[in-house]
């Protein structure tokens, strides 16, 4: 059944890369809606800091390196140390990105064996969204993925090519699993902001690209204007799993196509035809995630 209206009021949301930019713009207004938020970063800015001291147990943080699986994996335990045994987070942001650091791109190419930037922008994501379906089906309750890609995701750019390579890889994934709201009432969605005044473009390590890509205040969106998108995209029913949502200076509200080539997701629809062929399709996918669904322990293993 599909996750349909989910209010933050009374979730727990887990956010990776919490700590700053859009993502930590989106744990305030969880906090502001009702929400408890586990940050999950390298580390915090003093502003996040300030937030997480000041908000009576309602934010947490634990120190998280996203390019590690087993960093990722510990998020479901650090939940329950913040909020309680048996807690589990409902909405998961695996919101942590990079944009071109002369560490990490296809143009300076400096890496001995894989690209952080790979690891980071694309790898994390679907790592942290197969976690987050295990900790949801072991609770055996609803939930709602909110993965952050940039409208990078749907075009190209020579200037940044592995970034946009990243961003195609999550807005792919998030079509992909379009079904699991319907088979496993976990709505996975995603955010594609346009340019954002945050750190990614104004920090210490975007000076090169800063001045390469004509930054400017005026050409970009707040944090808080994304977050508010964010909320949107999470609660709002009309937004089924699979949706893609632009979000860019003059289109705040933007929904792109987002329908599976070969799959109609409402079943009522289908031809028996149809219904076999997907019944079969899917019918792997499905037993793996029965057998996940009620064990008594949720971890990220």
């Amino acid at each position: 059944m599909p996750v349909g209206h989910f209010p933050l009021s009374g979730k727990i949301a887990a956010v990776t890369g919490g700590g700053s930019g859009i993502n930590l713009s989106f744990v305030r207004l969880a906090i502001s809606s009702g929400a408890r938020v586990l940050i999950a970063d390298l580390k915090l800015t003093t502003e996040a800091a300030e937030l997480v001291e000041s908000s009576n147990g309602s934010a947490a943080f634990m120190t998280c390196d996203v390019s590690k699986w087993k960093d990722l994996e510990a998020i479901p335990s650090e939940v329950e140390k913040a909020f309680g045994k048996g807690a589990v987070a409902d909405v998961w942001v695996p919101g942590a990105g990079i944009f071109e650091p002369k560490w990490s791109s296809f143009l300076y190419d400096q890496e001995d064996e894989s690209y952080m930037q790979m690891k980071i922008n694309a790898e994390h994501p679907i790592k942290l969204t197969r976690i987050a379906m295990r900790s949801l089906l072991c609770a055996n309750k609803p939930g709602v993925v909110c993965l952050v890609a940039s409208g990078a995701g749907v075009t190209g750019s020579y200037a940044a090519a592995l970034y946009c390579a990243t961003k195609h890889a999550v807005v792919g994934f998030c079509k992909s699993m379009a079904q699991a709201d319907q088979d496993e009432s976990i709505k996975v969605v995603c955010i594609l902001p346009g340019m954002v005044s945050t750190p990614l473009w104004t920090g210490a390590d975007a000076k090169h690209v800063n001045s390469q890509f004509s930054y400017t205040d005026d050409i970009c969106i707040t944090p808080d204007e994304v977050a508010e998108a964010m909320k949107e995209l999470v609660e709002d029913p009309k937004y089924k799993g699979g949706a893609l949502l632009e979000t860019k200076k003059g289109a705040l509200r933007n929904e792109l196509e987002s329908a599976q080539s070969i799959v109609i997701i409402d079943a009522d629809q289908k031809s028996p035809e149809m219904q076999a062929f997907t019944d079969k399709l899917y019918a792997p996918i499905r037993e793996e995630f029965k057998k996940e669904r009620g064990k008594s322990v949720a971890n990220g293993s």
